[in-house]
């Protein structure tokens, strides 16, 4: 059996501090989730993360951990046999027994099997409460405008009811709130992990993610749309009619308008959260970028206008680059 670096896994250093620890295992687990990894070996890498993650996440095993490691006997890869005197290390006591996601791992349970009376392996806390579990939720940029509910199905890592870590797919109801943005989380209390011993369960957090639209660009409450218009509505000006997240609007196209102008409706990005409304917080704002489309040289008539306004405007686009 190998020696298990989980400050490797975890890719941080022996000092890092508790947040660190956290912050590496939920960027690295979000990246091998298997509902959005694309890896062979995703829900292996998951397994060690998860693993990792519950010795160095809680204090009395990670110091444990620590006072292995700093006998400078013991490397990744390394043969481990626990030294005889392992049961009295530091003088930990209970609480050392298999970790929250319920570790298939030889190395785990050998590791903390003679700690607070050889409940390693062979037994469990009296009470703990399940770690939780980390997901990732598109939605689509509706929704943020007007709030939604959603039944949604989702990969997550359970127990089984031998205590091994498995894969299942669940069913939940998600209520999405209205102003929510890319990167914030929804926690789904007691849908994470479950508890040992009657101890509750932990929660999902679900980060949300906009689904690919390519009319729309968003940064953080501020929307940017893609609004084509023909070269005489630029040229010219026009009123226009636009389809936006909030509801249909006139807009005004200036006279002049070149292809990458941008519209600013203020206030029609993301709203605010009920809690920011009431607080005064704004909402986002709307950018309308306008798009030049050319009509297509379809037809003889077309041919025929494209050919007078070749012969008559006199205009050369790549004048500014000394053409």
């Amino acid at each position: 059996m190998e020696y298990k670096d989980y400050y490797q896994a975890l890719g941080v250093p022996k000092t890092a501090s508790a947040d660190e620890i956290k912050k590496a295992y939920r960027k690295l687990v979000r990246k091998y989730h298997p509902d959005v990894s694309k890896e062979a070996d995703a829900d292996k890498k998951t397994k060690e993360l998860n693993e990792a993650y519950g010795v160095l996440g809680d204090a009395e095993k990670r110091a444990a951990y620590d006072a292995l490691g700093n006998s400078g006997q013991y490397r990744a890869g390394q043969e481990f046999r626990p030294p005889p005197d392992w049961g009295d290390m530091g003088g930990m006591g209970g609480g050392m027994g298999n970790g929250p996601g319920g570790f298939d791992s030889d190395f785990f349970a050998d590791l903390f099997a003679n700690i607070g009376g050889g409940r390693g392996r062979r037994g469990r806390p009296s009470q703990q409460r399940g770690e939780d579990s980390h997901a990732s939720l598109e939605i689509d940029l509706a929704d943020a405008y007007h709030g939604a509910s959603r039944t949604v199905s989702i990969r997550l890592q359970e127990q089984d009811a031998h205590g091994r870590t498995v894969t299942r797919e669940r069913t939940l109801d998600v209520n999405i709130p209205q102003g929510i943005t890319a990167g914030q989380q929804l926690r789904l209390s007691g849908q994470g992990h479950p508890g040992f011993g009657g101890a509750p369960a932990g929660d999902l957090y679900l980060e949300i993610r906009f689904r690919a639209n390519p009319r729309y660009r968003i940064e953080g409450r501020d929307v940017y749309e893609t609004v084509p218009v023909a070269p005489w509505e630029a040229a010219l000006g026009a009123e226009i009619d636009v389809p936006t997240p909030s509801g249909r609007v006139t807009v005004t196209v200036p006279p002049k308008s070149q292809g990458g102008r941008k519209l600013r409706l203020k206030g029609r990005g993301i709203p605010p959260s009920r809690a920011q409304a009431q607080s005064g917080a704004p909402g986002g704002d709307l950018y309308l970028m306008l798009e030049l489309v050319l009509p297509p040289a379809d037809t003889e008539r077309a041919r025929q206008l494209y050919e007078t306004m070749a012969r008559e405007l006199h205009f050369n686009p790549r004048a500014g680059m000394g053409a």
